[in-house]
């Protein structure tokens, strides 16, 4: 017996039933339509498969010649436009041979891009330019930049410190410049090019200490067993009317554990913290009245097996009752006129007790020698208490700690406020110059 199905067919006079043959056939029939259905709609947005992706490269215009032969400015910024277009540029990149980005600003409505950073003379950029069109098909294109050499031979070089090595959690990174840099502007290109890259990451910033010099350090102190690795961007990078940045060698430091001595000069004691927690006290003398210790923050700059120590260094006139001169041993070294945490066996009977020394902390023969072998250069020293003056900022060894967050970030030609910013600002700016 047979099998009829039914199935409504369309027409100018409405819809009408009609007969077919069996009802196997007619589904087989019915997969095949639906597979061949599913494989149009796979085949592209358009159905076509020969289809190509959105091109808008002759509708992009650049203000410098691109990849023929001529070469661009790299005094102007780098601009590219979409015109004529019902499509929009949604992102730019511009990279040279070192893999250094050109940071850049994008219009909202994707018309426009250009640079916010300088461009590099005598280098070859790869521009990559990423448009869609109305219905959000996407296109890209890449270009060839070539820029420039300067006639100027001026160079600013960069030497970064301190030397390769293992320092302690509170070590500020420096920057010292072979040329002074005033301007607001050229300083904002010469700190946007310094790079300082920390593993784990932390949030950091460079603070101007004078015209030549820069100073490095995070919000807080470096994490322990830390890798900070210092570059520099700067190379054939214009900074000022004939000032060009010149190579730089990077530099890579790594951090020891977390060691921290704090020294109650009310108390006489300092206690030695390493990750957070006490590991010893040791009973102290500072300074008398007259010579008391700076309070605040400092770094260990340095440490001596033995050093000289002279009263007339200080300004002590000698052969007055103040006067001295010794032989010291176990010495670290907190400023660099002259204060350390050092062996004081003259004054044992004080330590614990009273202030009795002309501004440096001393401590017992075997304190000392345990202290000496248990702190490294970069680990911090604070002192409370003392009715010395405050540890300055900057001039006197590393008082960088002493400055809160917002006032270091003051010192940053990067920021127009200590907080950064803002986020508007942050999305608009893409990529950051690396």
């Amino acid at each position: 017996m047979s099998h009829s199905v039914f199935f409504r067919r369309a027409g100018a006079s409405g819809t009408r039933l009609a007969a077919r043959g069996p009802r196997r056939t007619v589904v087989s029939c019915t997969l095949l339509v639906i597979a061949l259905g599913a494989g149009l709609v796979a085949c592209g947005s358009g159905g076509d498969p020969l289809e190509k992706p959105y091109d808008a490269a002759d509708d992009l215009e650049f203000n410098v010649p691109v990849g023929d032969g001529k070469k661009a400015d790299p005094d102007k910024p780098l601009e590219v436009t979409l015109s004529g277009s019902d499509g929009r540029i949604t992102d730019v990149t511009a990279t040279d041979a070192r893999g250094r980005h050109v940071a850049g600003e994008l219009t909202a409505d994707g018309s426009r891009w250009h640079s916010t950073s300088p461009l590099a003379a005598g280098t070859h950029y790869t521009v990559g330019v990423t448009t869609e069109d109305d219905d959000g098909a996407p296109g890209r294109k890449i270009y060839d930049v070539q820029t420039s050499t300067p006639k100027t031979k001026k160079r600013l070089n960069v030497a970064f410190g301190p030397k390769a090595g293992t320092y302690g959690v509170g070590q500020p990174v420096t920057a010292e410049l072979s040329e002074p840099v005033k301007d607001k502007a050229s300083r904002a290109i010469v700190e946007r090019a310094l790079k300082v890259d920390s593993e784990p990451a932390v949030e950091g910033s460079w603070y101007w200490v004078d015209d030549k010099t820069l100073h490095y350090r995070p919000k807080d102190y470096w994490p322990a067993h830390a890798t900070v690795r210092v570059h520099s961007n700067l190379a054939d990078v214009k900074i000022a009317e004939n000032l060009w940045g010149g190579d730089t060698k990077p530099l890579k430091l790594t951090t020891g554990d977390r060691v921290i001595a704090v020294t109650n000069a009310a108390t006489h004691l300092l206690t030695v913290y390493k990750d957070d927690q006490p590991i010893r006290q040791i009973p102290v003398t500072t300074g008398k009245p007259g010579y008391a210790t700076r309070n605040g923050i400092k770094v260990i700059l340095g440490k001596q097996s033995t050093v000289r120590m002279r009263g007339s260094t200080i300004g002590i006139s000698e052969g007055s009752s103040d006067s001295y001169d010794l032989l010291v041993h176990w010495a670290a070294q907190v400023t660099w006129s002259g204060e350390y945490v050092h062996a004081a066996p003259w004054s044992v009977g004080s330590q614990g007790y009273a202030n009795v020394s002309h501004g440096c902390t001393g401590m017992s023969n075997g304190n000392a020698q345990w202290f000496f072998d248990t702190v490294r250069v970069g680990d911090i020293v604070k002192v409370v208490n003392s009715g010395g003056a405050d540890m300055t900022p900057f001039g006197n060894g590393f008082g960088d700690w002493n400055l809160g967050w917002a006032k270091w970030r003051k010192g940053s030609a990067l920021v127009a406020s200590p907080e950064g910013p803002t986020p508007q600002d942050r999305a608009r700016l893409r990529p950051q110059a690396a």
